[in-house]
């Protein structure tokens, strides 16, 4: 039963700010090894039951994010049954055998592997399709796992903003503010190298002790012995190829990811069926039910936040904080949308700073691109610091814990204290320079 009982302005806004703060708190520290979807849920949960949110605007607001559902849904289903088909194991062997041997050069391939496949079909992919192939090969290869896996979830954010397609944030942000290719590419292609330069060598720095010497390659079996079935391998292979370039047509145009997703994964599940390497239940083992649970709740958590008009205020905020300058465009909306990110997840804050800087149209062109660049920057780059502020990294914390591999909230935040901060800087100035 709802209670919903007139509550003063005030009480209304402390009270969602509490909850909403409260979450994030659990989501970060985890109490009793909760998992992160059960605490976003009892959030809202809450804040429903004390009349916060209606269940109206709930709804409403998790109908609006149906492209977000099934685009992750779409998502995890390719990773999963590209498992099936041994694409996975096949794909650790070949790094592993570019490595020729060196943890340190496998260490760069993971690096640059992740980049390739953010690049191209965004960081969320990255998590779901990079995270498994390096746990596979680390635990093969009897490789310090952490290292790896730590590449895999920062490379996943730190390479999102080479192309427009490289993050759900980007088209989200480019739907309302649109940056033509070119200016783009000429705004955060180039400070995105700077950044995936930095992350390579601070965390070759980082874990310089783990990487020395190098491993037995015959601990690994044959690239043929990895794959089971040989046509539904190649089958698998082309429809993947197809929905990455389909995906980068969908990403330019508009159309919603979700359709690419899902059409990739019914012709690889009916591909499987047909081939018998894989069924209905095995296929929903191997999906994350639980990714769904976070996002709806961290929606609606925000959307009552919203309500309350503290997002119309931090806009506000910037835009004045800013001065009414090309450099502080750029280091206000970095630095306003990474700390967001990591307080309410990269997701909901691009929509929150969609909405804080409506006030940016009446500046002058180079404020707007400034503001707008920098948002998607802090949005991509800033969830590096914490586990809650990008949906990549809750994806890459629930894949390990399959493979009972645990990482803390504390554990990651010691590493990305350490690089993330840098990182935004360097960028941020690279971007400025170029406006």
């Amino acid at each position: 039963m709802f209670l919903f009982y007139p509550i003063p302005e005030l009480w209304k806004t402390l009270l969602t700010s509490a909850i909403g703060a409260l979450t994030l708190v659990g989501i970060m520290t985890r109490p009793f090894r909760w998992n992160e979807a059960l605490i976003a849920i009892a959030g809202a949960g809450l804040l429903l039951l004390l009349g916060l949110i209606t269940p109206a605007d709930a709804l409403l607001t998790l109908v609006r994010s149906w492209n977000t559902f099934l685009f992750f849904f779409g998502m995890m289903g390719l990773s999963a049954l590209a498992e099936a088909a041994g694409l996975f194991d096949w794909l650790a062997i070949q790094a592993a055998k570019l490595a020729a041997q060196s943890a340190a050069r496998l260490f760069l391939n993971v690096f640059l592997l992740g980049a390739l496949i953010s690049m191209v079909l965004s960081n969320d992919a990255t998590a779901l399709i990079l995270t498994p192939i390096v746990y596979v090969l680390v635990t093969k290869l009897r490789l310090p796992v952490l290292p790896y896996l730590f590449a895999c979830t920062f490379i996943a954010d730190t390479a999102s903003f080479l192309l427009p397609v490289s993050n759900p944030i980007n088209i989200i942000i480019l739907s309302r503010f649109p940056l033509d290719l070119p200016l783009f590419l000429r705004l955060l292609f180039l400070p995105s190298l700077v950044v995936i330069t930095i992350n390579i060598g601070i965390f070759f720095l980082l874990y310089r002790k783990q990487l020395k010497g190098s491993f037995d390659i015959k601990r690994l079996t044959s690239g043929e012995a990895a794959v089971k079935h040989k046509g539904y391998f190649r089958y698998t292979c082309w429809v993947l190829v197809a929905v990455a370039l389909v995906y980068v047509i969908a990403s330019a145009t508009r159309l919603p990811l979700s359709f690419i997703a899902l059409s990739g994964t019914l012709l690889l599940l009916i591909g499987g069926l047909c081939w018998r390497r894989t069924s209905l239940r095995q296929t929903a083992k191997r999906i994350s039910w639980s990714i769904f649970g976070f996002i709806a709740g961290m929606f609606i958590v925000v959307r009552a936040i919203e309500d309350t008009g503290l997002t119309t205020l931090f806009g506000n905020w910037l835009i004045r904080l800013s001065g009414g300058t090309t450099f502080g465009a750029v280091m206000v909306g970095t630095a306003g949308a990474a700390l967001g990110t990591n307080l309410i997840n990269n997701v909901p804050m691009a929509v929150v700073m969609i909405s804080a800087l409506g006030g940016i149209q009446h500046a002058s062109p180079a404020i707007q691109h400034g503001f707008i660049a920098a948002t998607m920057f802090g949005c991509d780059l800033g969830p590096n610091l914490t586990t809650v502020g990008s949906l990549a990294t809750v994806l890459w914390l629930l894949i390990l814990r399959q493979r009972n591999v645990d990482v803390s909230g504390l554990e990651y935040f010691k590493v990305g204290v350490v690089v993330t901060p840098l990182m935004l800087l360097a960028g941020a100035l690279t971007m400025w320079l170029l406006l």
